[in-house]
């Protein structure tokens, strides 16, 4: 049987809230993808949903760098 401290964690588990980084492609690409369905507003000559999922896109590795960032520096590799 494990030992496991209260609350049913393993001892050697800690919040990590910089992992909420992660969440940002999620919601960039899912969740607002209703709101911004559109073609009218040309952004760099781009219809708007393209020009969101390129910006989404661009996003996603920025996002995964600041959380792995955190995680080094809380220790963990």
């Amino acid at each position: 049987m494990r030992n496991q401290s209260s609350g049913g964690r393993s001892p050697g588990s800690r919040k990590r809230p910089a992992l909420l980084w992660l969440l940002l492609p999620y919601v960039l690409f899912l969740a607002v993808l209703p709101l911004v369905n559109r073609v009218t507003p040309t952004v760099l000559g781009l219809p708007f949903l393209f020009f969101w999922m390129l910006l989404a896109t661009l996003a996603t590795p920025l996002a995964v760098w600041l959380a792995r960032r955190a995680d080094l520096k809380r220790g963990r590799s």
